[in-house]
């Protein structure tokens, strides 16, 4: 059996047809829904990109986590590393069992000086060009009219912004087939006609899109909203009431027509599996690494304290090949930890010892429990605990200068939407599921660290931080 996993980058698990979703379209991955099974609570261990990724490659938690300098990254964040000299990965252990495999992919964080994403892999592709990727050289005065259209909320663009490598990055684009999904799908398609050896494979595709930048084809954006005009909803500020009802619902549309040309080209990646007859003999994985604030509580994007199902839930489908619960939904809580020992499960293949996750195919099939009853998720300095009952929020380390604590606690079965706060009702609910995180990241710390290379077992100082993963510093979003 094969494996092909795809990662697309902040895709909101509700922007989906099979989690309800009936305004956006995703003709494509509803398809792949109706043939998978569906992980209906499915949610993130540690948050954002960098930590996401290192979870996937090793099905292994990795929170608490510490924090390590990153020489030469833009992003200085708890748990933001390579992958630790003692993890053993998913294509590490493929290779050992005779399959071939192929990393292809425009996330440009994984491919930063001293990252080493590509361990055990047989070959590598990195799509160039995707936000801050240094592809093109940063030259304001040749976007200018670019960079004047792009922010419209009266921000001041910091000198050397990501925002202007994007617009370098993109000046030349001609149609949807220019935009970075698209190259990292087409390269894929690629390499699967182009493969003819005997032995399985293993294609893991990761693209960065639907992340901000929310720059999507004209034609994309116009299919909800015939009067958008180009850019409205590139890079919005963090926080609603610095936009007008306007920008807020153009950044809406961006967002939404970037889910759906991701579909168009994930579409076109499983036509060529379907296309060469590879569906019949390959398991397929469709998921992401978070999502986003889109409005709710007055905000958008991600955060550190933004630890709601807005952003911490995940589409989740797994296709196996002979059609087993094709269409089912499928509850209880899983995590990012358990796709890679339930892909080796499903493929006859033992876990190494270091993975800590769950095999869920047999709650899928019926035939086991979900893993567990409560998840933790992590970004930063802050951290979520979930059940059944209540999501809650804080910090749970010293937060960054200027931030607030703001303990969080969320009644889902009062408001499944996780809007308002009601920490001040539920005292003691909130020490409860305080202490559970206590305890959690007791048992958790000593399985959640390791070495980094010769000097970098030892955790550095957690004060530099950031806001974002990745958005550029402008002035007015530190109100």
């Amino acid at each position: 059996m094969n494996l092909a996993i795809i990662v697309s980058d902040t895709f909101r698990w509700d922007y989906l047809g099979a989690y309800g979703n009936d305004w956006i379209k995703t003709p494509n991955l509803d398809k792949l829904a109706a043939e998978s099974a569906i992980f209906m609570d499915a949610y993130a261990e540690g948050l954002p990109t960098i930590p996401v990724r290192r979870v996937l490659a090793t099905g292994r938690p990795i929170f608490p986590f510490a924090y390590h300098p990153q020489p030469s990254d833009s992003v200085q964040l708890p748990g933001w590393h390579s992958l630790f000299d003692e993890d053993v990965t998913l294509s590490e252990t493929l290779r050992e069992h005779d399959y071939v495999c192929c990393f292809v992919n425009d996330v440009y964080h994984m491919m930063k000086p001293g990252k080493n994403f590509h361990r055990g892999f047989d070959c590598w592709y990195w799509i160039r060009g995707q936000e801050g990727d240094p592809y093109a050289l940063r030259d304001e005065a040749r976007v200018a009219d670019l960079l004047k259209e792009a922010t419209p909320y009266q921000r001041r663009v910091g000198k050397g912004a990501w925002l202007v490598q994007h617009l370098m990055n993109r000046k030349d684009w001609k149609s949807d087939a220019d935009t970075s999904v698209a190259k990292v799908m087409i390269r894929a398609a690629e390499w699967l006609r182009d493969y003819t050896l005997d032995n399985p494979f293993f294609l893991y595709v990761d693209c960065f899109d639907p992340h901000e930048p929310w720059d999507p084809p004209l034609e994309y954006a116009r299919e909800y909203d015939p009067h958008y005009s180009g850019l409205d909803g590139l890079v919005p500020p963090g926080l609603t009431k610095q936009m007008t009802e306007e920008q807020v619902s153009h950044t809406k549309t961006a967002y939404a027509a970037e889910v759906t040309l991701v579909d168009r080209w994930v579409g076109y990646l499983l036509d060529t599996l379907r296309d060469l007859g590879r569906m019949d003999d390959t398991l397929v994985v469709f998921t992401s690494d978070h999502g986003c604030m889109m409005g709710e509580q007055g905000e958008i994007h991600k955060g550190q304290d933004r630890l709601r199902n807005q952003c911490t839930r995940l589409p989740l489908l797994i296709r196996h090949p002979e059609g087993r619960v094709a269409g089912k939904k499928v509850y209880g809580f899983v995590q990012h930890q358990d796709i890679m020992p339930t892909a080796l499960a499903l493929m006859g293949i033992a876990a190494p010892e270091r993975v800590l996750g769950a095999d869920i195919w047999p709650l899928a099939m019926g035939t086991g429990d979900a893993p567990r009853d409560t998840v933790v998720t992590a970004f930063g300095r802050f951290a979520c605990v979930r059940n059944g009952k209540w999501n809650y929020v804080t910090a749970w380390m010293e937060p960054p200068k200027g931030q607030k604590r703001r303990p969080e606690l969320y009644d889902l079965e009062a408001e499944p939407e996780e809007l308002t706060n009601v920490i001040g009702d539920h005292q003691d609910e909130a020490k409860e599921l305080h202490a559970y995180l206590a305890d959690h990241i007791k048992e958790h710390a000593p399985l959640t660290h390791g070495s980094l290379g010769p000097g970098t077992t030892v955790a550095a100082d957690t004060s530099a931080m950031m806001s974002f993963d990745a958005l550029p510093a402008l002035e007015a979003d530190r109100s």
